[in-house]
């Protein structure tokens, strides 16, 4: 892989980007080598983008999956359908942009996955109105108080360490970002750097909440 893309490109660019982000996570090539860069836009057109981290990648399917308040600005764009994604590991000399449809996982899946933050991460959720105005850093502190107290939680037990149940909130969970196209790149010497794309057909008919996608198409691009 070092050499560049392989030629004639795979059929499909899934596999190559798990190889990829497999290896990056692998030898922590940054500190998070799983943020990517998310993109959206509000219904004026107008374009926003931030770090997220991917919690997974999901070669078989074609998608990557993160996670959100609903109610943010990201995730008032979100529902708006589409979004584009960019992963990016300097080190490695690649990078991975991801572009398609966007909907929200089960609410099975975002359970599951909560329930393996940290309490300090679930009880942060339940207590930032994320994007929202905030009149002070010790309001947000407030906030986490009168969280901890609404939720009847127990903060000796907390500080302790022991397990503690704290429920998702209904305005917070996954996405999954379908690719409908994704584009491999790769460093070269000379500014002669390795470029291509693959698109394919994301349809909206699902099976057991599967996506049926299209076969992919592979094209080379100048850098």
């Amino acid at each position: 892989m070092d050499g560049g893309l392989p030629d004639p490109l795979p059929a499909e660019p899934m596999s190559l980007f798990e190889q990829w982000f497999t290896q990056a996570r692998a030898e922590n090539v940054q500190p998070n080598p799983n943020a990517m860069t998310l993109a959206t836009a509000d219904e004026a057109g107008t374009p926003s983008a931030r770090i997220v981290l991917c919690k997974s990648l999901e070669a078989d399917r074609g998608s990557v999956v993160f996670h959100s308040n609903y109610h943010s600005r990201k995730g008032r764009e979100l529902a708006r359908g589409r979004a584009a994604a960019v992963f990016h590991w300097d080190t490695l000399d690649r990078q991975v942009r991801v572009e398609g449809p966007v909907e929200r996982v089960s609410e099975a899946e975002s359970d599951a996955y909560f329930a393996t933050r940290s309490w300090e991460r679930r009880v942060g959720a339940w207590s930032s109105q994320q994007s929202e105005p905030l009149a002070s850093r010790e309001a947000l502190f407030e906030q986490i108080t009168e969280t901890i107290i609404k939720l009847d939680l127990d903060l000796g037990a907390l500080m302790r360490g022991e397990d503690v149940v704290v429920l998702r909130p209904p305005f917070w969970g996954g996405y999954r970002l379908w690719a409908q196209r994704v584009e491999l790149w790769m460093g070269g010497t000379g500014r002669i750097h390795d470029r291509a794309e693959w698109t394919r057909d994301v349809s909206r008919e699902c099976t057991d909440g599967v996506r049926v996608c299209g076969t992919w198409s592979a094209t080379r691009l100048n850098p």
